[in-house]
């Protein structure tokens, strides 16, 4: 069927292009029997008004983006679930992109949503000290940080992963481990620097005796969680840690899969902290100790974040919102060792 169009929808009412368009935009001010001509016309044409164009005509979509590391993890679904739910409420829809960490896609999918003239862009950033996302914001269009501090003028919402990262190694080391792993990567996903430094603070609060072992991964999934595991459980047993924080608790997951292949039991021979306390976390096996993060306050506050500088230009002030991570103690971290 071709679309009708609003003159179309004009002709067949008897009425004007303008009260048409009052019908849809203002109809308190069209008498009742006019606009209910005016539908009926609608109805019968099967007329759709297209957004899209009516927005960009005054200035902007009313439409956000969403850009994630990647939109497989769980945690980034509470995130935009959050975000989704909050957008909702001001007619607003939500637009999710997955940058799986490649900052070559992250900057294909920026171009893209602001060639769509998008209200405003919510990242979690492959890199937030990037250039690009300074002159993005500098072109106009509003750009909130999201689980990452801002490096620049920029609104972010933001965990503090190195006090998340201390308190899982201080209830590791109060355990009685000796031994500990930390497990993620890569580094220059700030997030996992940060639950790094975090697990090195409380190793060097402990003094000698507490030794950190580093086990590098390429991504933060499941498959790399397992493969981690393999290569810890092969290690001597008087060489391998007894205790791990993994960066995510998808590595944890992974990790924890690892341990029960190998023969190793959880806590008894590895303990183990995962980070982020999604929902299958709690629903493992041998449910995960983590280092809870508030998700869907996260996205939620974004947008509130971002619609506060959209609405109110002239009086927004940038601000950065740091949320305090909680450790939920678990079965896989409970048992305590005596060294």
């Amino acid at each position: 069927m071709a679309t009708r169009s609003i003159k179309e929808v004009a002709r067949l009412a008897r009425v004007s292009v303008g009260t048409v368009s009052n019908v849809l935009n203002r109809p308190e001010v069209v008498s009742p029997a006019t606009r209910d001509r005016v539908l009926k016309a609608i109805h019968e044409l099967g007329f759709v008004r297209n957004e899209v164009a009516r927005h960009l005509r005054a200035g902007r979509s009313r439409t956000v983006g969403l850009v994630v590391l990647d939109v497989s993890n769980p945690f980034f679904a509470d995130v935009a679930k959050g975000a989704e739910a909050l957008a909702d409420e001001h007619r607003t829809m939500l637009v999710l992109c997955n940058s799986a960490a490649d900052p070559a896609r992250e900057r294909r999918h920026l171009d893209q949503l602001e060639q769509q003239r998008v209200l405003g862009i919510l990242i979690t950033p492959v890199d937030a000290a990037g250039p690009h996302l300074a002159e993005l914001a500098a072109r106009g269009t509003p750009l909130v940080l999201v689980d990452s501090p801002a490096a620049g003028p920029q609104c972010s919402v933001a965990v503090d992963d190195r006090l998340g990262g201390r308190a899982a190694g201080a209830h590791l080391i109060e355990r009685g481990h000796r031994r500990i792993a930390f497990i993620g990567g890569p580094l220059s996903i700030k997030q996992v620097a940060d639950r790094h430094a975090g697990i090195r603070d409380a190793v060097h609060a402990a003094g000698d005796g507490v030794e950190l072992t580093d086990c590098r991964t390429p991504t933060l999934s499941v498959a790399e969680g397992r493969a981690a595991g393999e290569r810890l459980a092969a290690l001597p047993d008087g060489a391998r840690p007894t205790a791990a924080l993994c960066a995510n608790d998808l590595l944890a997951l992974g990790f924890l899969q690892a341990m029960a292949v190998c023969g190793l039991r959880v806590p008894e021979d590895m303990a183990i902290v995962g980070y982020d306390d999604i929902d299958f976390a709690a629903a493992a096996a041998i449910p995960l100790s983590s280092v809870r993060q508030p998700r869907e306050l996260l996205g939620r506050t974004a947008i509130e974040l971002l619609l506060e500088e959209v609405t109110t230009p002239e009086t927004h002030r940038h601000r950065q919102v740091i949320f305090q991570p909680d450790l939920v103690v678990r079965a896989s971290s409970e048992a305590r060792r005596s060294g």
